[in-house]
């Protein structure tokens, strides 16, 4: 052997300081935007900012920058500044409980609503910081040892579970929403119960409120004083406990009174409704990225420039360190302040073209409503604006949109879509709107069930099945025809 030297050619993608400052702060929403460079204005002498533009109510009598949908440069294709060759992220409500014996055992606790998933595949993990329980039980589902079937069924028991944390359906029930030609068993289901059942939060799943306090006393030591006495109150004695019957209890159950206090002291620090444990975080204060109106016909896109100081270079000070080699801090703070004017302004640019190319396609859901929303995936707008999918990705999270229909975050016009007998493709946005208005127009007398609505939908050819209108109608919080109808029927005879 003996030494020789090699030539070879190869492209490898580098993440240049500049690339990485413009992704974090194309990133950033608004408010954490204006924090960000509130401090580089005060570290870095050679920023200043420009005089702030009008405000949005005043910006009607000024020329606005921004882009009106049609312009013949909104989706011309450019390189991308962004493209990092990431992965793309693809965008995105009881049984009855004794509440006498709530007001003696426990203290009621807040709890927030459900969210549900569209029903192509299966859901995306989410963002637990904000996550609902449907979400959460999800996420449990996606990442613990559940077979294919057992997903399947957990994904319909996890459905079927109120904000509470209870199972709202029979087992019974249950087996009717799942596909006839997968041959589920009522033992399948009541076995993939069990498992759904030792998810986070502990209760949950339960069908009453004594199997949710047996759920979560036969998670404690075996050995723990007391445990045993409590499981059997649970079976057999919540009812004298809701009346303080507790000598008659203690006669029933051939205890002493200290072993019942000691029993009774492991139920109350269980939660009766272990579901309102978890709920989304408060909602922060939205302040839109850009604003939408319609202007003489045509729906223009303006970049909210009114909390957010535009910042420029400081030309004096750059001119007096200019060809002096001796200012070596006062060079590299040039350079900085020149990186981060052209990272905003690429991230205006970005955001800009990618809410017009939004806009223009769902501008009938601004003129007419959820039922005009278009099927888009990210796919969509990045083959239109000529970016990556990661980089639609990072520009539509956490960024908002003010329209005359209301404040949207950017992900809020992508969605699933649902081929039609026609041929047509319907978002699942728009589906979750027509089941809305059926209902809002049905006879009270008479509610429709899941089936007669996804007839009713056959007939303006959306082809969809009874299970996946159940989940749109629970995402809405819309109670089943049984529960319209009796809920009806005693305000009538109130």
């Amino acid at each position: 052997m003996k030494p020789a030297l090699q030539l070879r050619i190869s492209q490898q993608l580098t993440m240049t300081p500049q690339l990485q400052q413009a992704i974090r702060l194309l990133l950033m929403p608004v408010t954490e935007l204006n924090t960000q460079l509130e401090q580089l204005l005060a570290e870095n002498m050679m920023l200043e900012a420009e005089e702030p533009e009008a405000a949005p109510a005043e910006m009607e009598a000024h020329e606005p920058t921004g882009s009106s949908v049609g312009d013949s440069d909104a989706g011309d294709a450019e390189s991308d500044p962004w493209n990092t060759g990431d992965d793309p992220v693809e965008a995105a409500p009881e049984p009855s409980v004794n509440e006498d014996m709530d007001s003696l055992l426990w203290n009621e606790t807040s709890g927030g609503g459900t969210s549900f998933d569209d029903d192509d595949g299966r859901p995306e993990a989410s963002d637990r910081s904000s996550e609902t329980l449907h979400a959460h039980l999800m996420w449990q589902l996606e990442t613990e040892h559940f077979s294919a079937r057992e997903f399947s069924v957990g994904e319909a028991l996890i459905d079927a579970i109120d904000d509470a944390g209870y199972l709202t359906e029979s087992l019974p029930s249950i087996l009717e929403m799942l596909d006839p030609a997968a041959d589920y068993t009522l033992a399948e289901i009541e076995q993939t119960l069990l498992k759904v059942q030792a998810l986070d939060p502990a209760g949950i799943g339960a069908r009453d409120l004594g199997e949710c306090l047996r759920i979560q006393l036969q998670q404690l030591d075996p050995e723990e004083p007391g445990r045993e006495l409590a499981l059997a109150i649970t079976q057999d004695g919540l009812d004298l406990v809701a009346e303080q019957q507790y000598a008659m209890l203690r006669r029933r159950l051939s205890v002493s009174e200290e072993d019942l206090n000691t029993a009774l002291a492991l139920i109350r620090h269980c939660n009766p409704k272990p579901g309102l444990t978890i709920h989304p975080a408060p909602a922060d204060y939205i302040v839109p990225d850009v604003y939408v109106r319609k202007r003489q016909g045509r729906w223009q896109v303006d970049l909210n420039r009114s909390v957010t100081p535009r910042l420029k270079v400081n030309q004096e000070y750059a001119n007096l360190v200019r060809g002096d080699s001796a200012h070596t801090v006062l060079r590299n703070q040039l350079q900085e302040a020149r990186w981060l004017v052209r990272s905003l302004e690429i991230r205006d640019d970005t955001l800009l073209k990618v809410a017009t190319c939004i806009v223009e396609r769902q501008s009938e859901f601004l003129d007419r409503g959820d039922e005009a929303m278009r099927p888009m995936v990210l796919k969509d707008v990045a083959e239109l604006v000529g970016m990556h999918e990661s980089t639609i990705s990072r520009v539509t999270t956490n960024k908002y949109m003010y329209t005359p229909r209301g404040v949207f975050e950017f992900r809020h016009f992508f969605s699933s879509q649902v081929t039609g007998n026609d041929g047509s493709e319907q978002s699942s946005t728009a589906i979750r709107a027509r089941i809305r208005r059926l209902i809002s127009q049905e006879d009270p007398a008479s509610p429709l069930s899941d089936s007669q609505l996804a007839a009713l939908l056959a007939k303006e050819n959306i082809k969809v099945a009874r299970r996946t209108v159940a989940k749109y109608r629970e995402a809405m919080q819309i109670e089943p025809s049984s529960e319209r109808k009796r809920r009806r029927r005693l305000t009538a005879s109130s």
